[in-house]
């Protein structure tokens, strides 16, 4: 018995890129600045290319001052995780906090690092706000 066979390739032709308002969210990571995108429920930070409710792409993006207050918060390892609602903002962003008496309400503030590259972890921590 003959088994049949064919060439085939498995590829992807095509470039993905994170998008306008993921680029500009991470670019301003790299130069030190926070920002959101406007939605029907508000400013997203991070910012999305599309509002998770309605699907619509979202508004233009604004700057924040990287400050907030903790939602809610986990230790795993020795470190602490927070769910932080950044000033102005709806929807909560996950990072590593470094707080003596970490509690929820907590005022935080972004800690830069002094090198960064265009990433979420241009963001060392966010900190007590003094």
């Amino acid at each position: 018995m003959t088994s049949l066979s064919a060439p085939y390739t498995v590829e992807f032709p095509f470039q993905r890129t994170v998008g306008p308002k993921v680029g500009t969210f991470l670019g301003g990571l790299r130069d030190g600045r926070l920002f959101g995108a406007l939605t029907p429920s508000g400013v997203r930070c991070p910012p999305l290319e599309f509002d998770p409710v309605t699907g619509a792409a979202t508004g233009e993006l604004v700057e924040l001052e990287p400050v907030g207050s903790v939602v809610t918060f986990t230790v795993a390892r020795e470190r602490a995780w927070a769910l932080i609602a950044i000033d102005g903002t709806v929807g909560t962003l996950l990072h590593a906090v470094e707080a003596d008496g970490l509690h929820v309400g907590l005022r935080v503030r972004a800690r830069w690092r002094p090198a960064r590259v265009g990433s979420i972890t241009d963001i060392e921590c966010f900190e007590a706000v003094p």
